[in-house]
């Protein structure tokens, strides 16, 4: 592929011939050059979105498949919009006998306790979004269920597609061949995101694309809201991509801190707007965040519940630390405690280094696997990996070893969160028998855990990456640079 003149090529071209005639420029071969490449650069960016596009259809139309094969268990988006009917309808959303009214009466399939539609229903009486969540998506609790269903996943197709397009489009300046395949494969096995609706396809679009507007200095308003749309839908996949801006210099952080207030605005209103419906949401959300985490369910990081790989497997640490001990006063805190240090580390390097576009993105992508870590995450919110495109096409075109390594590890940590491979592992593992003792548990971790520890792989290499190009002093060059010199400079 051939790849846009940089800012230097650019601005040579017009010392040699600047702003003449079309003589002028017809006497110049270079611009002829300039010229085509400008074209060519033009036909393959079109050529990659639409290639994103094709890759973002065929995940939705196997994954439509998949959930009318699946009778309607995949039910992401469901939970949320029964909660936002209860919201337009003056009912609590956070008391379960009241969202299973809403849900029985909008034609929700009644069934014996032990048949599988309880279990479906018992999912979908489990709110457990925060208030601003709920506002936010309360407009579609006024539509019917196809119309609102229809709405939802058009907004997240199109968001994750134009985020990973942008992601994109920084590594197309580096390395554009690892970024598209990464990129398109990412696209490729979003299936069950597009399908099931998860609001993390909403928040995670958002926070990539409010980051690329930080960064590029492009839309700074349009990124500011969808930060602060982010951070209240879901703020345990936002909040520490979020928290490198905070800390990143005085410019980054006047518009964290503008996000923030949007969010506080947002969340102000909302918990205005509930108390009246749900004096007690706190509470009782409380009882839903433990009924929906009960030992040996499907939200249960303990062994017992992950027996095998899965597209909807957990993939935080708990899941690995777990396995030493399954006790939740043991592998909550132990996960915690892993982070820790890597999250410290990073924030050091941040708050201590001057702030480059280099520097921003390899910054991020350290962060964005670490974020997955220590909390309750599952594989559509891995979709925030599209943050480690841009780093992993820096490294990969200064060669060396870590080229190879920056693409195996990002490779890695995307495919073990993807959907396809993870059905095709949980095929394989299915029925397998495991030996008691030491030995099972390194083999569960190794084979039935291949997500956690992919990530942290990730994670601890962009960390070295990161503290490397801070200790090294790498300053900043291409056409972009000129517009952060406020930010180096004005850093407090």
């Amino acid at each position: 592929m051939v790849q846009p003149p940089n800012g230097a090529a650019a601005e040579s071209s017009s010392v040699h011939n600047p702003g003449g005639d079309g003589q002028q420029s017809a006497l110049n071969p270079g611009s002829f050059d300039l010229q085509a490449k400008d074209t060519s650069s033009r036909t393959t960016r079109i050529i990659v979105i639409l290639l994103l596009c094709a890759s973002s259809c065929f995940a939705l139309a196997w994954g439509l498949a998949l959930a009318r094969a699946a009778r309607g268990v995949i039910l992401d988006f469901k939970i949320v919009y029964f909660g936002a009917r209860c919201v337009v309808q003056h009912r609590d959303p956070y008391n379960q006998n009241e969202l299973l009214r809403v849900y029985l009466a909008e034609g929700g399939a009644s069934a014996p306790g032990a048949a599988q539609g309880y279990r479906t229903q018992m999912i979908v009486a489990s709110q457990i979004y925060l208030p601003s969540a709920a506002f936010l998506i309360a407009p579609f609790g006024l539509l019917p269920w196809p119309a609102a269903y229809t709405l939802w996943i058009l907004l997240t197709i199109v968001g994750i597609t134009a985020a990973a397009a942008l992601m994109w489009s920084v590594a197309n300046q580096h390395a554009p061949g690892p970024a598209f395949y990464l990129t398109a494969f990412l696209l490729f096995n979003s299936g069950i995101l597009f399908s099931g609706g998860n609001p993390a396809g909403v928040a995670v679009s958002l926070c990539v694309i409010a980051a690329w507007c930080f960064i590029r200095n492009r839309a700074v308003s349009f990124g500011i809201v969808c930060m602060a749309i982010s951070l209240a839908i879901k703020p345990h996949d936002a909040g520490l991509v979020w928290l490198y801006f905070l800390i990143a210099g005085a410019v980054l952080r006047k518009r964290a801190l503008k996000s923030l207030l949007v969010t506080a605005v947002i969340g102000i209103i909302a918990l205005a707007w509930i108390h009246q419906l749900s004096p007690h949401w706190l509470s009782e959300l409380e009882q839903n965040v433990q009924d929906y985490a009960v030992r040996g369910t499907y939200n249960d990081p303990g062994p017992a519940a992950n027996k095998t790989v899965g597209t909807g497997m957990i993939i935080d640490l708990q899941t690995v630390t777990s396995v030493v001990r399954d006790d939740p006063d043991f592998y909550r805190p132990a996960a915690y405690l892993l982070c820790a240090p890597l999250l410290a580390f990073w924030a050091f390097l941040t708050i201590r280094t001057r702030f480059s576009e280099s520097r921003a993105w390899i910054g991020l992508a350290a962060i964005a696997p670490l974020t997955l870590l220590p909390v309750y995450h599952r594989p559509y919110d891995a979709k925030l990996l599209l943050l480690t495109i841009p780093a992993c096409a820096m490294l990969w075109s200064e060669g060396r070893v870590r080229a190879w390594l920056s693409v195996a590890l990002t490779g890695m940590a995307i495919v073990f969160t993807s959907d396809l491979p993870l059905a095709m592992l949980s095929i394989l593992s299915k029925g397998m028998h495991l030996p008691a003792g030491p030995a099972g548990g390194a083999i569960t971790i190794l084979l039935l855990r291949p997500a956690p520890l992919a990530l942290s792989a990730l994670a601890a290499f962009n960390l070295f990456q990161y503290a490397k190009i801070c200790c090294d002093g790498v300053e900043e060059s291409g056409n972009t640079a000129a517009s952060f010199v406020p930010i180096a400079t004005n850093r407090k």
